[in-house]
């Protein structure tokens, strides 16, 4: 596996404004801590014949089998980690010892997917879904009936959660350069957390940490997430069974339809102590209802 850090070369540079003249410049040339950005090719198939690529995505390493059944969960490829027979990370066809190809067989019974061009998972580490076929590629049916949930969240516990998230990011404190997804119960416990130079992986970790673990449905819990809140992390959190879905910054329009069509409660711009309930505000307690 490869390092979550590297350590790299870099001059920093300090303008000081002057009031009459030019400003000044100071310079200077020392080292910084880097967050590591490597390819993963996830490779899917039944025992016993070649399991060619599925996808290749661009992560930080670290939890790669977690990435993987989190990745292939949240697609509707596995149900389950009973799915899966064996996950392994392999060192790949070109290069010795990079760790980045993980292999994974499926159970018995298990159909193996497509890989025609017409189903393209490459993705990248700033939008997993760039590369389908069409946005209804991706509106796969999660077998968890997520708008039965009775989960109730108060708004001071989702106002605490942007500070948990940042206080259980290591690398971040060190690059400032990582996303992270948080898992969470009503009373703002921190249950799982991982970091990913990508959002959509940092959620495929967690998701593929509780398939693992036999956790899913993730019924009961909050997903609190740095950044936006796409498409995508909506079908993430769906398929996972999540019925809350916070983010820090703002969501798309296919998230809000999607989060009402799910009957998921989505949170946005989670920033201090003030939110936007874009779907399920039944959910938070004390709010007025409409």
């Amino acid at each position: 596996m490869g390092r979550v850090t590297q350590r790299r070369t870099i001059t920093r540079v300090t303008v000081t404004p002057a009031p009459d003249g030019p400003a000044g410049v100071a310079a200077k040339v020392g080292p910084d801590t880097l967050i590591a950005e490597e390819p993963l090719e996830i490779r899917v198939g039944p025992a016993g014949t070649p399991r060619p690529a599925l996808a290749v995505t661009m992560r930080t390493p670290g939890d790669d089998l977690d990435l993987a059944i989190g990745f292939l969960l949240t697609e509707g490829i596995i149900r389950s980690a009973a799915d899966v027979r064996t996950a392994q990370l392999c060192a790949g066809d070109q290069e010795a010892n990079t760790y980045n190809v993980v292999d994974v067989v499926l159970a018995d019974g298990v159909p193996a997917p497509q890989t025609d061009p017409s189903r393209n998972f490459y993705t990248t580490s700033s939008c997993g879904v760039c590369g389908k076929a069409s946005i209804d590629a991706v509106r796969t049916r999660s077998r968890f009936d997520v708008a039965a949930d009775g989960i109730r969240v108060a708004p001071a516990v989702l106002a605490d959660l942007p500070d948990a998230l940042r206080a259980g990011q290591r690398a971040f404190r060190t690059t400032g350069g990582l996303h992270a997804a948080g898992l969470f119960d009503a009373a703002g416990r921190l249950v799982c957390l991982r970091e990913d130079v990508g959002r959509h992986n940092a959620v495929d970790k967690v998701i593929g940490w509780a398939a693992r673990q036999d956790r899913l449905p993730l019924a009961g819990h909050v997903l609190m997430v740095s950044g936006r809140a796409s498409f995508e992390l909506c079908q993430k959190a769906w398929m996972a069974g999540i019925p809350v879905l916070a983010a820090v910054s703002a969501p798309s329009t296919l998230a809000v339809d999607l989060a009402e069509e799910a009957g998921l409660t989505l949170v946005g711009f989670l920033r201090g102590q003030t939110f936007n309930v874009y779907t399920g505000a039944h959910r938070i307690t004390g709010l007025p209802q409409t």
